[in-house]
């Protein structure tokens, strides 16, 4: 009997060797980060990357944790660079929005982010419940040093201001 390795849809988008490195990057520059949670931040990332590639007009937003990845990606510029002209033809740019007032919840989280979850679902993506503030989603267990009451944080109360990031097409 022959086994068969079924690989998520992204590691046909992104080399092994930059996915290996971009998993071992995360968990050298991330105190605490489980090799399991940097796997699965890359491929949220990719995945997130491909439905912003393929919606040009959309307006995305990645959550906290695949945000972690999207940063070590674009540190890695020669990848992250043919990634983006290869996938997506043009660039990707990342484009921070400012703070906004301290108010977000978990679930105002899960609203703002509902769109990009809903995409990538729509693309065939696996949305991981832990990584995205789904409705279907526990409270967070990704809080690490730092972390604010930002709705993704798992307090819910909305203390500190929630980042967020949209995304640009080459513009």
């Amino acid at each position: 009997m022959t086994l068969s390795v079924v690989k998520p849809p992204t590691e046909a988008l992104i080399s092994d060797d930059v996915r290996n490195r971009l998993i071992r990057q995360l968990i050298n520059e991330h105190a605490g980060m489980t090799g399991d949670e940097a796997v699965r931040i890359v491929d949220a990332t990719v995945a997130f990357l491909k439905v912003c590639a393929d919606n040009p007009d959309g307006h995305f937003r990645p959550s906290l944790r695949v945000d972690l990845g999207w940063h070590q990606f674009i540190l890695n510029t020669v990848d992250y660079a043919e990634f983006c002209e290869r996938v997506a033809g043009r660039f990707l740019h990342h484009v921070p929005e400012e703070f906004t007032p301290p108010r977000a919840t978990r679930s105002d989280t899960a609203k703002v982010l509902a769109p990009t979850v809903d995409a990538m679902r729509a693309a065939g993506f696996t949305v991981d419940p832990e990584l995205w503030a789904t409705a279907e989603s526990a409270q967070c267990s990704q809080c690490h040093a730092g972390c604010t009451n930002c709705g993704q944080g798992g307090d819910g109360d909305g203390a500190a201001a929630q980042r967020r990031t949209l995304v640009t097409m080459g513009r």
